[in-house]
């Protein structure tokens, strides 16, 4: 039997060409934690670049062929991960999940004086905005938003599915959404390109 690991580059790509699963195991294997790496620069969510980096992995064994005309593996995995991980940005102002995700994570990126303050008004304005929401979802939200922890972990904690975990934050940005645009005559959108800029 080929050991995987021991192969370049090239014999990777030849056989992940030919449809080898073991192959496609070892590149995974070989690169996944750059590409994760890599998306979350761009997304700043640890779900949300986990979800990106499977999805970019299952596009290049869904068009494995395309690898025989290629000249870097490397270099083609990350302009996939590029263009795959800026598609899914611009949706992501269409997509409540995927907007709780970027909302969840971006206050961590912020840490000065000021910042500490607007991160204080944001979150005043967010219990307000939330106070109409069930307790669990209320609960979802701060276990997600306050504490930082995956979606995985809040469910392990309350005990119920990553599912239902994003139906939470579903419900919770949407009342956010429609707070926003009353209170602050803004998008959501909006708010959030000022915000992570």
């Amino acid at each position: 039997m080929t050991t995987y690991s021991m192969l370049s580059d090239q014999d990777l790509r030849a056989k992940l060409v030919s449809g080898d699963e073991y192959a496609f195991a070892e590149f995974y294997e070989r690169y996944s934690a750059g590409i994760l790496g890599f998306v979350k620069k761009f997304v700043h969510s640890a779900d949300l670049s986990e979800d990106l980096t499977q999805e970019i992995f299952i596009k290049i064994w869904q068009c494995r062929s395309k690898l025989a005309d290629i000249q870097s593996l490397k270099a083609y995995l990350h302009i996939v991960a590029r263009n795959h991980t800026l598609n899914s940005l611009k949706k992501a102002f269409r997509s409540e999940v995927a907007m709780s995700e970027i909302v969840n994570s971006f206050v961590e990126e912020r840490n000065s004086t000021e910042d500490e303050l607007l991160n204080k008004e944001y979150y005043d304005y967010l219990q307000k905005a939330l106070a109409v929401l069930s307790p669990r979802s209320r609960e979802v939200f701060k276990l997600c938003r306050e504490q930082g922890k995956s979606y995985e972990e809040v469910a392990t904690a309350l005990g119920i599915s990553r599912n239902a975990v994003k139906n939470h934050m579903v419900a919770s940005m949407k009342i956010l959404r429609t707070s926003v645009e009353r209170d602050l005559g803004i998008s959501l959108g909006v708010l959030l390109v000022i915000l992570l800029k």
